[in-house]
């Protein structure tokens, strides 16, 4: 994407947050997914990003990183029930395949279509006679709809980064033709995995008067295009911040702090439900237990980044997890060899590279997940071609990571056993899997993803 195709993008959240130190506060770039694969194609494009800037406080547009930002209000009251609500504990599990199950409140639907309707509002007023505008994820699945008939001369493309779900969970939602015909409003619908392009197209034609195939539908005299464009990570990127001096020194500062000789497990994941930590943990412990491995042989470093603290199901969560982990601790460490160390903080995204350069096995194990971008930063980052990494057949990387250790991240005998294999693996066959691996990322980074998408929008 050049500078010349000034996309205005749509996402629930702008990509940047503000940071105070002292009296003074900044705009710093946020974590997570979404962020990581669109800031690196944006940034001095001239582009803008329409989003809630988080908080209930109303902030004008201004201008970072040559972006423009449009800050969309919410009050306090939409942030509950059409964040935390609708959007989190109505479409979040439901996508997840129910992991945990789907509140269905109606008092959260109007608030969702009040926002949307915010959101297609601002886009409407903001944007250039045919401009390409690119919405996405969950939260604003209505906007497409509402933007074309406030616009009709737009390109409207929307991609969903989570899961879609299959026809016969998908059915259990009240709003169910409402949200299909949202989604409808665009030119081209983006998935993460064919099977998520598939499960949409099905439910279109069950639920609305779509017609047409898994990859092109119809819906009033219009064509849908329908298409998989799986998310990556700028992996140019990860490779100079890996190769820097400073993530040198800092990775060997690391394992010196948990032992030179003790092999490193590592996890970084959002404290989700949906990521599987606590099982993760489990089979951690059950490896411990059988004496596959002693804590003077390896240790696991789990990082998890806070979310949604307020939410009850996150608590529950949270409180699993750390008794868990002391549990562990408690039973397996030695002076001088804790078997777990736990960080609930997010890490900055440079030290996060000397984390993954550190690391021998990476755990990528969640329950359910659209892509998860933290499996290809880890391959990205091993320019050594060492190193190995487990990932959940459940995650959409699993459909282009195959050389992984691939896991049932609820198979308790199967995760022990890939977490064995992978900490015993000889030198050749990991770096002949980490070198199939990294090909992968490199030939499909995120300028590509970015570049595929915008090259099958409609001129």
């Amino acid at each position: 994407m050049a500078a010349k195709d000034n996309v205005l993008i749509i996402a629930n959240r702008l990509p940047i947050h503000r940071v105070r130190s002292g009296r003074h506060a900044r705009w710093d770039t946020s974590p997570g997914g979404l962020v990581t694969a669109l800031s690196p194609i944006l940034k001095g494009s001239g582009s803008g990003w329409i989003g809630w800037p988080g908080g209930t406080t109303g902030i004008r547009t201004f201008k970072h990183d040559g972006m423009r930002m449009i800050p969309i209000h919410l009050s306090s009251s939409e942030v509950e029930q059409y964040y935390h609500g609708f959007s989190n504990a109505t479409i979040w599990p439901l996508y997840h395949d129910a992991i945990r199950t789907p509140t269905f409140n109606r008092k959260w639907w109007k608030p969702f279509v009040d926002v949307n309707k915010r959101f297609a509002q601002a886009a409407a007023r903001v944007a250039t006679p045919r401009q390409r505008v690119w919405i996405h994820d969950y939260q604003l699945q209505l906007v497409p709809k509402m933007l074309r008939e406030l616009r009709p001369d737009l390109r409207i493309g929307f991609f969903l980064h989570i899961p879609f779900p299959p026809e016969e969970l998908f059915a259990w939602l009240p709003w169910r033709r409402e949200i299909i015909e949202g989604l409808l409003g665009a030119d081209l619908i983006g998935f993460q995995t064919t099977a998520d392009a598939r499960d949409f197209s099905r439910a279109a034609r069950l639920f609305t008067s779509a017609t047409g195939t898994d990859h092109a539908l119809r819906h009033k005299s219009r064509p849908i295009k329908i298409d998989t464009f799986p998310v990556s990570v700028d992996s140019h990127e990860i490779e100079r911040c890996a190769a820097d001096p400073h993530t040198i020194g800092h990775a060997q500062e690391l394992r010196r702090r948990v032992g030179a000789s003790r092999r490193i497990i590592l996890a970084v994941d959002r404290l989700d439900y949906t990521k599987g930590i606590d099982l993760r943990l489990l089979a951690f412990e059950e490896l411990l237990r059988r004496g596959l491995a002693t804590v003077d042989e390896c240790v696991m470093i789990q990082v998890a980044s806070p979310t949604r603290e307020t939410v009850s199901d996150y608590v529950e969560m949270r409180t699993t997890i750390e008794r868990i982990v002391g549990r562990i601790n408690g039973e397996y460490s030695i002076p001088g060899r804790v078997a777990v160390h736990y960080f609930r903080r997010s890490i900055p995204r440079r030290e996060l590279v000397a984390y993954y350069a550190a690391a021998d096995v990476m755990m990528v194990t969640p329950l359910r997940d659209g892509m998860n971008l933290v499996a290809k930063e880890y391959v990205s980052s091993r320019l050594d071609h060492s190193g190995a990494l487990v990932l959940s057949e459940f995650a959409g990387a699993a459909q282009e990571l195959r050389q992984a250790y691939l896991v049932n991240p609820w198979d308790m005998d199967g995760m022990v056993r890939s977490m064995d294999i992978a900490l015993r693996q000889s030198r050749k066959d990991g770096r002949l899997r980490m070198g199939m691996l990294r090909m992968h990322v490199r030939r499909h980074h995120v300028h590509q993803w970015g570049r595929d998408f915008m090259g099958a929008m409609p001129e």
